[in-house]
């Protein structure tokens, strides 16, 4: 795969965003219909979550299978710290602005919220780029493609969850705010896949997804947190189970028609 069809892929995977925000213009939208996306989204990220942390340790297990000491030390600390920046980086970022929101003297908007989600959805969005751009570089094509697959329909709830906030003002926000709010949270994967493609070193491939794994960490306790206010057990079960068998089928047509 080349450069350019991998940027190709990173843009559309952020691009997908988008496709949420317009819910910020609409009213009333039935709880049961958002709880079954958020469900969904996270059975896909439970299977992209197992997925980069295979290919992730591989380099690490080779390297320690093949006795080569000093690398496989250097790729062990880079996949905890990596994980680790992933992981805590978000909820450190996301615990600074919200307890500025919190303790402000005024209570924030509901577009000045909207932005702060943007901002943190668009660092963990930066850490998927990287890794589409790393796999597409190594001609991991299926992997490539179930991750962009996977990252653009999670990007959509994103969206959802970037619009939500704006939903409680009287006045529907205008395109050019969502689209601002847009290019903050989905931009990234644009850039981190460009990123990531110039990566040839197989350090770098287990630091970019070491980093995308504790992002998708992140997200994942966020969407079980939202799923048990939004679903019944057996709901979201359902959803979760539909949203998993939905991205491995994706795995397996990808790897049958890249002949892997």
């Amino acid at each position: 795969m080349n450069q350019a069809t991998a940027i190709a892929l990173g843009a559309i995977a952020g691009a997908t965003i988008f496709l949420g925000l317009p819910v910020a213009r609409v009213r009333g939208m039935p709880k049961a219909v958002q709880g079954f996306l958020n469900a969904f989204a996270t059975g896909i990220l439970v299977f992209l979550f197992w997925d980069i942390l295979t290919h992730a340790a591989g380099p690490v297990e080779n390297a320690l299978i093949h006795r080569q000491g000093l690398s496989f030390s250097a790729m062990a600390i880079i996949f905890a710290v990596g994980v680790g920046a992933g992981l805590l980086g978000l909820v450190y970022f996301n615990r600074s602005i919200f307890s500025h929101l919190k303790h402000g003297t005024a209570t924030p908007s509901p577009r000045s919220l909207s932005l702060a989600i943007a901002t943190g959805l668009g660092l963990h969005n930066l850490s998927e780029g990287l890794a589409i751009g790393e796999s597409a570089h190594v001609g991991a094509i299926a992997f490539t493609g179930v991750l962009a697959v996977g990252f653009a329909l999670h990007n959509i709830t994103e969206g959802f969850g970037i619009a939500a906030p704006m939903t409680s003002e009287a006045k529907p926000v205008s395109w050019r705010f969502l689209g601002l709010a847009g290019l903050i949270g989905g931009g990234p994967t644009f850039i981190g896949t460009w990123i990531g493609f110039l990566a040839s070193s197989p350090y770098f491939s287990v630091a970019f997804l070491a980093v995308a794994a504790g992002a998708i960490l992140y997200v994942l306790n966020e969407l079980f947190n939202l799923g048990r206010k939004l679903n019944s057990p057996p709901a979201f079960a359902w959803g979760l189970l539909a949203g998993f068998l939905t991205a491995y089928a994706t795995d397996l047509f990808l790897t049958v028609a890249s002949g892997a």
